[in-house]
């Protein structure tokens, strides 16, 4: 049977369980959920990165604003909030849309 030791999304269980096939979870502790999360986060973020595809890198970007959903949810904030600030700091420092690399500053 393959070990995964890894956070799932809240419907896997009931997908797995649809299969057939026998199976065990437990639930996380709040510092455990946290170090998953984030460990989730790299996951998601390096098969981001190795897409090839739009399509595909959709989908990854999809499962990494999951992860981003949850993570506000557990330092207390809504996804609204974390947009909000987005905005916030879009308009003081800008956005990454003209694709400026910076070299250097003089010191």
């Amino acid at each position: 049977m393959p070990v995964y030791n890894k956070l799932v999304r809240d419907r896997i269980p009931e997908i797995i369980e649809n299969t057939g096939k026998q199976f065990s979870t437990r639930i996380l502790d709040g510092n455990e959920y946290i170090n998953e999360l984030k460990n989730k986060s790299f996951e998601e973020l390096k098969e981001y990165m190795n897409t090839t595809s739009n399509e595909d890198a959709i989908e990854e970007l999809a499962d990494v604003l999951e992860i981003i959903h949850a993570l506000a949810n557990y330092h207390g904030a809504s996804f609204d909030k974390v947009e909000e600030v987005r905005k916030e700091k879009a308009e003081k420092r800008g956005q990454f849309r003209e694709k400026i690399f910076l070299i250097e500053v003089e010191d």
